[in-house]
């Protein structure tokens, strides 16, 4: 009387066979929905989010409505010294051979006096800063306006000394 024990379980076998492969059919079936779904969007995705980016960088600024904090800056006056008066110490901060001696000459023919050149502690520079002792502000943002130069500040990380008696630097960078 074998019969009777294995026919129910006969009968419920083919059952569990039967759950286990729809499951994983419809696993199947849902990964590749959504990988069709996730190529059938991504494109129309990525372009409006570039498009949102583009507008968002290239948008005018916006005003604030609370009430600014403005600092205001003492006016810079007029150069005290003349161009041929004006020492300016040449640093090569690009790593570029002979950047300094060229930029040297070019200061020379403007009229600058240049008391040496060296080459700057690091030498990836990415822009060129014009750098003024204390009290030769205007000098400096001469000498950038001279050169086209859009950096202009304090000695930042160098000792006056180190300008062998030049009242500005110029760290050349790669632009």
């Amino acid at each position: 009387m074998d019969t009777p024990l294995t026919a129910p379980d006969a009968l419920i076998r083919p059952w569990k066979t039967a759950t286990l492969v729809a499951s994983l059919v419809a696993a199947i079936e849902l990964v590749l929905l959504l990988g069709a779904g996730f190529l059938l969007l991504a494109k129309p995705l990525a372009h409006a989010m570039q498009k949102h980016a583009t507008a968002t960088a290239f948008a005018p600024a916006k005003k604030h409505t609370a009430t600014p904090v403005t600092h205001k800056q003492a006016p810079i006056g007029l150069p005290k010294l003349l161009r041929s008066q004006t020492g300016v110490f040449v640093f090569n901060g690009n790593g570029r051979a002979g950047a300094a001696s060229s930029e040297a000459s070019r200061l020379s023919n403007l009229q600058y006096g240049v008391p040496g050149t060296g080459n700057a502690k690091r030498q990836d520079y990415a822009t060129t800063v014009v750098m003024f002792k204390k009290g030769f502000q205007a000098e400096g943002v001469r000498l950038a306006r001279d050169l086209h130069v859009k950096i202009v500040g304090p000695l930042d990380g160098l000792k006056p000394s180190a300008l062998h008696g030049a009242q500005l630097a110029i760290v050349l960078g790669a632009q």
